[in-house]
């Protein structure tokens, strides 16, 4: 059963690498074999350095994916660099907090764009190099605002709806050809992007009092996620979003 989990010779793109939950992610792909394409904003070198401390090649991959244009350059890049691309991890992502009565069009436009605009497009890039070869695993970020409301998060729940239903589309499209579209819905990670709710003593019991586990997930609990979806362990998976969330949703 270990082999149905092993990622040896596999090339990972990792988008938002450099800390959290995609350096988790990018981390655990490593430990079960695969080199690893870091892109992003900023460099993931602790990322990079782990990752080749494990044995693996690692390259960074320096990419602004709230832009289109950004798109084919790195896909390009990283093909040039490693020859292929095995599997895709779409985590790349951004927030913007206020009012639904007070959300400007700028910060509508700035989540739409870099959660799922240019997410569609990086899919659409790799797929087309996973379906001429006749294999890929691709890994969509969701959240829990894909099943979820949320509040003051106008954009971000739209974008990761959004998510959730491309996700699906791309399944549909490409499962007989190889290729498997999936996702996972983080709950609440302790991550530095999360360090405000952490240390807010009233929001952090309130949090943890809602989630069964009683914890605040780690980024190694959906590297785990990812390693099962990025193997033949799930090769009969197809347009699930799997929510790693303690319990959350649940209850």
């Amino acid at each position: 059963m270990v082999g149905m989990f092993d990622l040896s010779g596999k090339v990972a793109l990792v988008t938002g690498a450099n800390t959290g939950i995609g350096q988790g992610i990018a981390l655990a792909l490593a430990e079960a074999g695969a080199d690893i394409a870091a892109a992003g904003r900023s460099p993931a070198t602790e990322t990079v350095e782990k990752a080749r401390a494990l044995g693996r090649k690692a390259e960074n991959f320096g990419a602004d994916l709230s832009n289109v244009a950004a798109v084919q350059p790195l896909v390009d890049a990283v093909l040039g660099q490693f020859g292929r691309i095995d599997i895709l991890v779409n985590n790349a992502g951004i927030i913007r907090r206020a009012d639904a009565v007070d959300f400007t069009e700028a910060d509508w436009d700035a989540v739409m764009d870099t959660n799922l605009k240019t997410l569609f497009f990086l899919c659409q890039a790799v797929g087309k190099h996973m379906i001429a070869r006749g294999s890929g695993k691709i890994i969509n970020i969701a959240s829990m605002l894909t099943f979820q409301g949320g509040i003051r998060v106008p954009s971000y729940t739209a974008s990761k709806s959004g998510v959730g239903g491309l996700t699906k589309l791309l399944a549909n499209e490409w499962a007989a050809k190889g290729v498997q579209v999936n996702a996972i819905a983080p709950g609440y990670i302790a991550t530095n992007n999360t360090a405000a709710l952490q240390a807010d003593a009233t929001r952090n019991r309130q949090i943890v009092e809602r989630i069964p586990a009683g914890r605040w997930g780690d980024p190694a609990d959906i590297g785990g996620a990812a390693v099962f979806l990025a193997s033949k362990a799930s090769d009969y998976v197809q347009g699930h979003i799997l929510a790693v969330d303690g319990g959350w949703l649940a209850r």
